[in-house]
């Protein structure tokens, strides 16, 4: 018998599992307003105090999912793919990436959001390309995925409703660090997704929502094998955020660096061993490459062939976008009217940066939001900025500030000049990509 919503909350308090059932039940209550948000906020405390077990973690991840519309891609020629980040400085990775799966025959339809916090959001990157639809119907949708191979959107309200409440109530009541629930709050949102296969890359460092490598391991475990569990084959990619990945952080600035990347203009090698390497895992997970260094290779053909820059114009004009925007960003993007260098504090090696402050800088700019109703401004950021071990001297800056005004241009220049140490001898970086996980049996 399905307990009430009390004696649910009362059996995780104690530290008793609870069975799929219940958790159903609950879930289900809160979709339908039958669970108050102070037995939601009750609930999120329990388990962050108590924790769940895989079973518990799976159920709660297929409730989730089944509090709305569950996509199905089954009509495809070919699988279903998609990759989501933890989350971090300078990732635009998405962008790229989707459309190198897409000519290597994946489908890749990417149900981004939005950033919050010192994290940039794909969704907010591509709202500053005129005219391109982030919110199409599901019509539109489905088409540009079978005719462009990727299509790159937000979340609709009908995936996962269960998810955008129990979320707002953990963001109000310190319960967001919990890995049962980030866990489930990722992966229901991907599993109502239709996919037949995700890599996750799972950030750690200065920069990461889970600054440690003990953090991001349970992370991507609890990650790999509750999607497994659930039914969704996933790899994950425990990556460094000890540094921008990129060397912009922005949004208009970090489309222009994708576009850059896709076009080959600029090929920034820690940002293309990231993208290759989540390519690989997501052609190996969708059986379109024989193993990782066959999806390597294919994802590295896309790029340099070109046909990866198409699946990307293709995708944009099909989503109302410049159909030149490929070629002629400039004449496109947002640009700030000041351009401020960061001059370097001393003469020296880059020994470390504190890369969540890169981020508040960006925020601080008004390229993000500290609440989700902000506005975000598309053209400010930060481009060329040093990375670990590089040289900074006079005519070698720690980047350059885009700004609306000189008032928060300097206070960014003062920000990101905080945010660097500055050594004189260059240190061993942390490996870019620390560990890759797998399901266990």
């Amino acid at each position: 018998m399905t307990l009430l919503p009390q004696e649910i909350i009362r059996a995780k308090r104690d530290g008793r599992a609870l069975d799929a059932a219940d958790i159903a039940a609950f879930i289900g209550g809160l979709t339908e307003g039958r669970v108050s948000e102070g037995q939601a906020a009750a609930f999120a405390m329990a388990v962050f105090f108590r924790d769940m077990d895989r079973a518990e973690r799976v159920a709660l991840t297929l409730a989730m999912r089944d509090s709305g519309t569950v996509l199905s891609w089954d009509d495809l020629p070919g699988p279903a793919l998609d990759k989501h980040s933890t989350g971090g400085v300078g990732d635009t990775v998405s962008l790229p990436l989707a459309a190198a799966v897409a000519a290597c025959g994946g489908f890749v339809p990417m149900i981004s959001g939005r950033g919050l916090g010192h994290t940039g959001g794909t969704l907010d990157k591509l709202d500053s390309v005129p005219g391109y639809a982030t919110q199409p119907d599901n019509a539109l949708f489905r088409r540009v995925v079978r005719e462009a191979g990727c299509a790159i959107i937000g979340q609709t309200a009908d995936l996962a409703p269960a998810d955008k409440r129990l979320y707002a109530i953990r963001d109000v009541t310190a319960t967001v660090e919990s890995i049962p629930l980030i866990t489930a709050s990722i992966l229901s949102k991907k599993l109502a997704a239709g996919l037949h296969g995700l890599a996750m890359d799972v950030k750690v460092g200065s920069g990461a929502f889970m600054a440690t490598l003990d953090g991001s391991r349970a992370l991507a475990r609890s990650l790999v094998d509750v999607a497994t569990g659930a039914g969704l084959p996933t790899t994950a990619l425990i990556t460094d955020m000890d540094q921008p990945l990129a060397s912009a952080a922005g949004n208009a600035v970090e489309v222009a660096y994708a576009l850059d990347h896709l076009a080959g203009r600029r090929r920034e090698p820690r940002f293309h061993e990231v993208t290759v390497a989540l390519g690989a895992e997501m052609l190996v997970l969708g059986r379109l490459a024989r193993d990782i260094a066959d999806g390597r290779r294919q994802i590295e053909e896309a790029f340099a062939s070109g046909r990866a820059a198409e699946r990307f114009a293709r995708m944009v004009s099909a989503l109302g976008g410049p159909a030149d925007l490929l070629e002629k960003p400039d004449r496109h993007l947002p640009a700030a009217p000041v351009v401020l260098e960061i001059a370097a504090p001393r003469t020296g090696i880059v020994a470390s940066i504190a890369t969540r402050d890169i981020g508040l800088a960006v925020v601080a700019l008004g390229g993000g939001r500290t609440r989700p109703q902000d506005g975000v401004d598309h053209a400010v950021g930060l481009t060329g900025l040093a990375a670990l071990g590089d040289e900074v001297r006079p005519g070698r800056p720690l980047g350059f500030v885009h700004a609306r005004d000189e008032a928060t241009a300097r206070a960014a220049e003062r920000a990101v000049q905080a945010a660097y140490r500055i050594g004189d001898a260059r240190e061993p970086p942390p490996a870019l990509i620390a560990e890759r996980i797998e399901a266990t049996s």
